[in-house]
């Protein structure tokens, strides 16, 4: 059975989830929910997803919820399904390394990029509300340490967990991209090895795929 991903098309958590898909080449079919006409707020669909939020994964009557949750499920489900995307449990400390990166996304990235995009472009682009210059100005300052951090340990090697891409860089794509769209070219300006990183991940296949859109209804990969 395919698998049922329920969000908005444009929402970040539900392209976090796309562009995992898009990655491994794993047919889906997207059920768009409407954000600005709370259907993410319905009864039936809170039946599946207690905290009203997107995305939500189908598979089969299996009902698994928050992106990055998902995310390793397709990775689990999948691992011999295009590019392995977190290394093998008996690798241990490659799995201690993927396991660090994962967190430094959560902790070190998400909220701050999160912030400055949510001021500089979700706010005034789809809410048509204005920008709260100094929460924007506070985040972007956070996020700009925050990739001094980065940029040393991919001075070391090309991505954030080692030599191999993996979910931990995927899961930068749909805030860092808003980052850029919200007027904030950290990404590109921090140092030599974040942008070369940034350039990379961001300029991938799937994530170009994803950006254009995704449509609704079943999508098959050749």
């Amino acid at each position: 059975m395919v698998l049922k991903l329920y969000g908005s098309p444009v929402a970040s958590c539900t392209l976090r989830v796309a562009v995992v898909l898009y990655e491994k080449k794993i047919p889906f079919e997207l059920y768009p929910i409407d954000l600005q006409k709370g259907e993410h707020k319905v009864p039936t669909y809170l039946e599946k997803q207690p905290f009203g939020q997107v995305p939500l994964l189908d598979d089969d009557g299996f009902v698994v919820f928050e992106s990055r949750a998902i995310c390793r499920y397709l990775e689990a489900k999948y691992p011999n399904q295009g590019p392995k995307l977190v290394p093998a449990s008996s690798d241990l400390k490659a799995t201690a390394l993927f396991e660090q990166a994962a967190s430094i996304e959560t902790a070190n990235f998400d909220s701050f990029a999160g912030k400055v995009a949510v001021e500089g472009y979700i706010k005034p682009q789809f809410f048509n509300l204005p920008k709260n210059q100094v929460v924007y100005d506070e985040a972007a300052k956070t996020l700009s340490a925050k990739l001094d951090a980065y940029e040393k340990i991919l001075s070391r090697q090309k991505y954030l967990a080692g030599d191999e891409l993996t979910l931990a860089d995927l899961y930068h794509l749909p805030f860092g991209t808003n980052v850029a769209a919200a007027g904030c070219d950290l990404l590109t300006s921090k140092g030599p090895n974040v942008t070369r990183w940034w350039k990379d991940i961001s300029s991938r296949e799937s994530w170009t795929a994803v950006k254009k859109g995704i449509p609704a209804g079943a999508i098959e990969f050749d």
